[in-house]
């Protein structure tokens, strides 16, 4: 297991990401000054967003239709806990998108390969539903 986000785990049997990107802001509010540069004050934490990228191998699972787990997790609309697999907890974290990519193709359209990337935005607000 490499990663779960709720009750989805990432695994070379259902999808193997092979980049994980984050991206943290803090927030500084300012006030103009006369004759000098603004004034600034630390407000607090800003946007936490987790990429993912990685490619779902047909030969590697058993369900090509994996993304459609993750697809529903976010229909909920609920953030959903992050741990990584050495047992890092990163938080409660929503979807906010998810692309896919099908490639060498079959006859019938079976894709051998899906790329996929993902973003999570991180939503202290919901951290009681993700952990319950």
């Amino acid at each position: 297991m490499m990663m779960t986000w709720g009750t989805f785990v990432f695994s070379l049997s259902t999808a193997a990401y092979g980049e994980l990107q984050r991206q943290m802001t803090w927030r500084h509010a300012s006030s103009e000054r006369v004759g000098a540069r603004a004034a600034r004050q630390y407000v607090g934490p800003g946007d936490d967003t987790i990429s993912l990228q990685g490619t779902i191998a047909g030969e590697l699972v058993s369900d090509l239709q994996v993304l459609d787990k993750l697809r529903e997790l976010g229909d909920q609309g609920k953030p959903q806990a992050l741990v990584e697999g050495t047992g890092r907890v990163y938080g409660p974290y929503l979807l906010t998108s998810l692309s896919e990519t099908r490639r060498e193709l079959f006859n019938d359209g079976t894709p051998r390969l899906i790329d996929f990337q993902m973003q999570l935005e991180r939503d202290d607000d919901g951290a009681s539903e993700a952990i319950a």
